[in-house]
């Protein structure tokens, strides 16, 4: 798992899922009192490791290769790595979006984005920067990222519709956002597909794709913003029973 978070960065420990159309309002509808937005009713994954597994494992699976071109990042992009842990995707996507390019890493542990900082000025990555985010904001510049990442992170945001939400001013008209993630329980580190489209589509974001891509533990899922961006109070938390109702613009398999 990419991201380390303090113990008192974790809890919120409720049951969802996910089944696939309208995102259904809970009978005690739970919000944060501060923020307005909906609580999640599900649990939120502990954190046991800042890694998913080793670089060289997945360099043989070539997975960042397969999730950059499923993702359609290009040289001269803008994209953020969110969660970026130790830059396996730092690094990658530093190489393939080039001069031209930049990356911005985010992570919520000081001492994750000290560590990562260390290691882009190590490998000279002049094009990427570092950023410490908050566990329900990513803190973004608005209108700037052509893609917004989140590998095996996302089963450990505690407020998704906040976050979610903060972050979709982040992307320019065209930007999109990939999530990767494996197809189980959020206590176990994952993301039911039909509960990941449900929060999205929760805080109006259409889905693009999904893929299955056992190369990287399960899927890869994009998103796009469409709409007018709701006000807080009028999202609504996806529990046991609800369903999504994204718009699917494309479906397949995984493709080399």
């Amino acid at each position: 798992m990419r991201r380390a978070l303090g113990p008192a960065l974790i809890g919120l420990l409720a049951l969802a899922a996910c089944d696939g159309s309208k995102p259904v309002l809970p009978k005690a509808e739970k919000t944060h009192a501060l923020t307005g937005f909906p609580a999640a009713d599900r649990p939120v994954a502990t954190i046991v490791s800042t890694r998913w597994s080793t670089e060289e494992a997945r360099d043989r699976l070539n997975e960042a290769g397969q999730v950059m071109n499923l993702a359609g990042i290009k040289p001269g992009m803008t994209v953020a790595d969110i969660g970026a842990g130790e830059g396996y995707y730092t690094i990658r996507l530093g190489q393939r979006v080039g001069e031209k390019g930049r990356v911005v890493a985010e992570d919520i542990v000081p001492d994750t984005i000290e560590q990562l900082g260390t290691r882009v000025v190590r490998e000279r990555l002049q094009n990427v920067s570092v950023r410490l985010g908050l566990p329900a904001d990513p803190r973004l510049p608005v209108a700037s990222f052509d893609r917004v990442l989140m590998v095996h992170m996302y089963h450990e945001i505690e407020s998704p519709y906040e976050f979610l939400w903060r972050l979709r001013p982040s992307l320019r008209p065209e930007g999109q956002v990939i999530v990767v993630d494996a197809d189980r329980a959020t206590e176990n580190h994952g993301t039911p597909p039909d509960l990941l489209k449900c929060e999205f589509g929760a805080v109006g974001y259409a889905l693009v794709s999904m893929r299955a891509m056992p190369s990287a533990g399960g899927y890869i899922a994009i998103f796009k913003a469409q709409g007018p961006q709701p006000e807080p109070s009028m999202i609504r938390a996806c529990r046991t029973g609800a369903k999504a109702t994204p718009v699917v613009v494309q479906q397949g398999k995984e493709s080399d």
